[in-house]
């Protein structure tokens, strides 16, 4: 596979490689300082970065006090704007750096931005602070005060566009438009970067000096992942520090990269020599938020001076061959690697499921429920919701009326699984075999299987299937109770589920809004907490380890039915789901991000508790094989099931599959379009039958 290919390159999917600089400051010396600059532009280059920010004042130094109106000074760094702006074009990155520029008998703390060997345009600081330790109104002029006849500047010994009306935008490179701001800027109320977004920019950039005082980090972190958040876009702050004047203040040279409200980089802080700060921001992803975001439109449309935004055109860095992302990449979505994080996201999870439960409970006036109890993932999870939510509406558990209905293949291992947990849950527990029922209506249908032969097909499979249900739903109206659906989001999303008269359909589906890899460490949280009781935990963690399987299918030589042989492994399935879902990217672009998150289990983070033998890798044969399969059912052959669905609360980010929630599509559409997408942009063609080795 020749690895130059575009579709190695993340700058293929929309990425965008940004560097936040923390250059060793020599105060009033912008010959050195331009040395240092040029020093990190040619590193930045060497890692293949687009984009790189210097800190404010970055050429002359920020704490001069009066030294910034000497001529001398003033002239220097004119000078050394234009060697900047050349090294910048032999990198081939945008560079932007703060100097001091004068224009009209004024002067002005600005950004100068350089790209392509020439001075692209140099944008003022609109919100000059005179307060505690700083003074800059003694010495520059707020972007406001330049007037309307002086649109142009000359710097570097060229004339370049003057001003904050400027957005900066890449010809060859979609989505890649970036605003600046100046320091102060981000801490006004209505910070230009709003309006430079709702303009289009999807990259903010904040060239700050800030002094540090203690939580004062904080403060700026905060800022940035808040700004980024609302305003829908990345946030790359870089700030002053080592070399900078320690005459009365002091620089901790934060840097820090942020997209959509979380941080995806952040340097070290108090370091001494000149350091960068580099990751991949995703501008793709942020405009299909915003596609999706209506507000986002209506508040643009809303803000006439977003309007008066003047693009300034330039040419990035095209496409390179491979290379890794730099950035976060969850394997799994829906369940994150960080420990504090994951234990915060089940408590929420397992209680939106508990209080949905628990609220229709308290509508219907039910004091008792029915579920099938397998002794697999999803209908566990089940049971502990509804413990739960029995414990927490103060009814006995004996309410809960749960069953086992051993069929043709149900292995011994999970039924005395569902057993162990029944009793050491304290739930009414029974056992119906659904076999001879279920011969009955194969004899009566004429089915092969019915007179002994080993026809094991998908009537064969949903005959036990709907017998199943069919059972749970009479139950539930002998015991005037309503029946707990078991099926999970992951399934939904494959259509892996019996239409109907199965395990589709139920009164309330606790599990329709959580998907299954987060299912797993859901029920690892409640055992290891044992929110439902010591006695659970073992059996609780023996069926963890029980492989996912329907058992309508008699085992073969041994081994049981397994789901994942059929459909594909749950983790690529859930990481194409959240993708599609949330975000509607593009197939290859999925693919690309799924190679780069499990090409090598050796790298990254893992979930806490995750087993070892769950840390595998896939190659992207394997990944594109199950993409494929993934496309065609989710958006070909799956969506009725999805368009019948029974209530259910909506529990992660990724959205719910609901009709009447996140996701409403026809029920008949093709898939071709994903297919010829996929296939037209990945360097391989995988295998349509036999999933690869």
């Amino acid at each position: 596979m020749a690895q130059t290919h575009p579709f190695f390159s993340p700058a293929t999917h929309g990425f965008v490689r940004v560097a936040a600089a923390t250059p060793v400051v020599h105060p009033a010396d912008p010959k050195a300082n331009a040395d240092e600059h040029i020093r990190l532009i040619e590193q930045a280059a060497e890692q293949g970065v687009d984009l790189i920010v210097f800190p404010e004042l970055s050429l002359s130094g920020y704490a001069l006090d009066d030294l910034h109106m000497q001529g001398a000074l003033l002239d220097e760094v004119e000078r050394q704007i234009r060697r900047i702006a050349v090294a910048a074009g032999e990198a081939h990155l945008v560079a932007l750096f703060g100097a001091p520029i004068r224009h009209g008998d004024r002067l002005y703390n600005c950004a100068v931005v350089v790209a392509n060997a020439k001075v692209r345009g140099v944008v003022p600081k609109t919100y000059l602070p005179n307060y505690r330790e700083y003074y800059e109104k003694r010495w520059f002029a707020a972007a406001d005060e330049i007037g309307a006849s002086y649109p142009m500047v000359a710097v570097g010994g060229e004339y370049a566009p003057f001003g904050t009306h400027v957005l900066f935008e890449a010809d060859n490179r979609h989505g890649f438009v970036f605003g600046v701001e100046i320091c102060e800027d981000f801490w006004a109320p209505l910070p230009p970067s709003t309006r430079q977004a709702l303009a289009g920019a999807r990259i903010l950039l904040n060239l700050s000096a800030s002094n540090i005082v203690i939580g004062k980090a904080d403060e700026r972190a905060l800022l940035c992942a808040s700004q980024s958040a609302r305003a829908m876009a990345a946030y790359v702050f870089a700030a002053s520090g080592w070399g900078e004047s320690t005459t009365d203040l002091a620089w901790d040279g934060q840097a820090t990269v942020h997209e959509l409200g979380a941080k995806l980089a952040e340097g070290e802080r108090f370091a001494m020599g000149g350091g960068l700060t580099i990751c991949d921001v995703d501008v793709d992803r942020i405009g299909q938020d915003r596609l999706r975001n209506g507000t986002f439109a209506d508040c643009a449309r809303r803000e006439p001076a977003a309007t008066h935004f003047t693009p300034l055109s330039f040419n990035a860095r095209p496409a390179r061959g491979r290379d890794d992302l730099i950035r976060p990449l969850d394997r799994f979505p829906f369940v994150p690697d960080d420990p504090a994080r994951l234990d915060r996201d089940c408590y929420e999870a397992f209680n939106i499921q508990v209080q949905g439960l628990m609220k229709r409970m308290v509508a219907t006036g039910s004091k008792t429920v029915v579920i099938g109890v397998s002794g697999g993932l999803d209908s566990t999870q089940a049971l502990l919701v509804a413990c739960r939510a029995f414990d927490r509406l103060e009814l006995p558990r004996t309410g809960i009326r749960a069953y086992t209905m051993p069929g043709f293949a149900t292995s011994e291992g999970t039924k005395s699984n569902a057993w162990a947990l029944m009793k050491a849950l304290g739930v009414t527990g029974e056992e119906i075999d659904i076999s001879p029922a279920a011969e009955r209506m194969l004899a009566d249908i004429g089915h092969p299987a019915a007179q002994g032969e080993a026809v094991h097909d998908i009537t064969y499979e949903n005959v036990q299937a709907g017998l199943r249900t069919d059972y749970l739903f009479r139950l539930a109206n002998q015991h005037n109770g309503f029946v707990i659906g078991t099926g999970d989001l992951s399934e939904l999303a494959l259509g892996w589920a019996t239409y109907g008269v199965g395990d589709h359909m139920s009164h309330y589906g606790v599990n329709s809004g959580v998907a299954k890899t987060l299912i797993r460490h859901l029920i690892r949280w409640v055992a290891d907490r044992e929110l439902v009781g010591a006695d659970a935990t073992p059996v609780l963690k023996a069926i963890l380890d029980t492989e996912i399987s329907p058992e309508l299918v008699p085992a073969k030589d041994g081994q049981i039915q397994s789901t994942e042989a059929t459909v594909g492994p749950y983790a690529l399935n859930d990481f194409f789901l959240f993708h599609f879902s949330r975000y509607g990217m593009a197939p290859s672009k999925v693919a690309f991000l799924a190679w780069q998150a499990w090409k090598d289990a050796g790298s990254g983070h893992w979930p806490s508790g995750t087993p070892d033998a769950e840390k595998v890798e896939y190659d992207l044969e394997t990944i594109v094989f199950w993409l494929r399969k993934f496309l065609v059912r989710f958006f070909q052959t799956s969506q009725f099931k999805r368009s019948a669905l029974p209530n259910g609360p909506k529990v992660v980010t990724g959205g719910s599959l609901s009709p009447r929630g996140d996701w409403r599509a026809p029920s008949d559409v093709s898939a071709r379009v994903w297919l010829d997408e996929l296939d037209a942009n990945v360097p391989i063609k995988a295998p349509v039958e036999k999933a690869p080795k």
